[in-house]
């Protein structure tokens, strides 16, 4: 999922309270009244550098679809920064979207309020069948054992990127595969006003994404098995103090970065004051900022063995956009019509390459367009080391409370106040009180 930023716990809480008894206006199968069917409203989320980016991408595919159904398409391209909460209101008022993208993190909280439409065997087979999809991207559709929420649209991974210059100036020849290779070079890289290492200290989604991987790392989940929360167990406490640490003990990240919530690392990136960034699929926006492929490596992100791979070797979470479709649209033939097309490995290798992601679609994966170098490190992330966000009911409040805790944590080193053991656990154990009780 692209970047997303805080949403009101409160605010979050109530809606997903409120949305269960709130969100009809359609009928019991979800099929409406059907009184626009050459008509579909769709919230894409800004996956571009801009929104004037999206539209470009996105418009000429839905004329064509147009010009292919004779539905009209009225597109609107929502700011990650407004897309949640514009979700949750919809859901309690009955008056969103036909079709809607939302961050593949969202699925099983939003799955909660009983708006979206369950992607059953059959919604399937008229899209052409689960088994279209690769199965890390299914992963992240919503609660295990239950129909998905929504169905893939773009796949994304975590990577390291690295400026090859600035590696090669410093004495440096291959990108770190441990933290601790990554420390000695980010020190290294830290000198006349450069930083080794970029982050969005003020982005608790971001946060979040890390501060999953880390707890990973270290043997540890957010959520029990029975989807209670569990933010202060050792081993979260400890990943969560080896990120932060990064800036505060590590001194690899700008104290400046506490600050930062809206892309600006990788701003600095491009610019050439950091030599390493953290990023989901950021090819094309590098690109956007007139940095050139030759400029930077990527490489997996480093995790404590140096071996990617499942368990602890864990260095991503399954990132990506899913396409969900509100069960009380009014066209649902025509929604259901549009996912196809959307979905398509035509529309896939169209709309994926685009935005640097991978296509969830495995008929598309084929394309040359998803076999470069950069784009076989996170397909092999996404095979092998990646894992979903906890697919639990309160995963947003999750994202939320403790996002902003480790903002929280990051506003504490820039400051040059202490990071401890202590401190860490308290800002977790806030957060964990900060969660809906059953």
């Amino acid at each position: 999922m692209r970047s997303i930023r805080a949403a009101a716990v409160g605010a979050v809480t109530m809606s997903l309270a409120l949305a269960a008894s709130a969100c009809g206006g359609g009928s019991p199968t979800g099929g409406g009244s059907d009184d626009s069917p050459k008509t579909l409203t769709y919230w894409a989320s800004n996956q571009g550098a801009s929104i004037e980016v999206d539209k470009k991408v996105l418009q000429p595919e839905l004329d064509k679809f147009e010009q292919q159904t004779g539905i009209e398409v009225k597109l609107e391209v929502v700011p990650w920064s407004d897309l949640l909460n514009r979700i949750l209101t919809a859901t309690t008022s009955g008056q969103g979207p036909d079709v809607l993208n939302i961050g593949n993190t969202w699925s099983a909280s939003l799955q909660a309020t009983g708006a979206l439409l369950p992607w059953n065997a059959g919604n399937l087979d008229k899209i052409g069948g689960k088994d279209r999809f690769v199965d890390s991207a299914l992963g992240s559709t919503g609660a295990q054992g239950q129909d998905p929420a929504a169905v893939p649209l773009y796949s994304m991974a975590y990577a390291l990127y690295y400026n090859k210059k600035m590696f090669a100036d410093a004495g440096i020849s291959k990108p770190p595969a441990t933290w601790d290779e990554l420390i000695a070079d980010g020190r290294k890289l830290s000198q006349d006003g450069k930083w080794g290492l970029g982050v969005e200290g003020s982005n608790p989604s971001e946060n979040i994404h890390h501060a999953v991987v880390f707890a990973k790392q270290h043997g540890a989940d957010f959520f029990t098995a029975d989807g209670k929360p569990d933010f202060t167990s050792d081993q979260a406490v400890e990943g969560v103090k080896q990120f932060v640490d990064l800036m505060a003990k590590d001194r690899i990240i700008a104290p400046g970065n506490a600050e930062y919530a809206q892309n600006q690392s990788v701003s600095d990136f491009a610019k050439g004051r950091t030599a390493m960034l953290l990023w989901q699929s950021a090819s094309a926006n590098l690109k956007s900022q007139g940095m050139s492929e030759d400029a930077y490596g990527v490489a997996p992100v480093p995790v404590q063995s140096g071996t990617p791979g499942a368990g602890t070797g864990v260095n991503s979470m399954v990132m990506g956009i899913n396409l969900a479709v509100f069960k009380n649209t009014d066209n649902l033939d025509g929604a259901t019509k549009f996912v196809k097309f959307m979905t398509s490995d035509a529309e896939q290798k169209i709309l994926n390459e685009a935005y640097s992601s991978i296509p969830p679609v495995k008929g598309a994966q084929s394309d040359q367009a998803f076999n470069t170098p950069a784009n076989a490190v996170l397909k092999d992330t996404l095979a092998g080391s990646a894992v979903a966000a906890p697919q639990v009911a309160d995963e947003s409040q999750f994202e939320t409370a403790v996002g902003t805790a480790i903002k929280e944590l990051f506003a504490d080193a820039a400051a040059g106040r202490a990071v401890t053991t202590d401190s860490v656990k308290a800002a977790l154990e806030k957060a964990q009180q900060q969660m809906p009780t059953k």
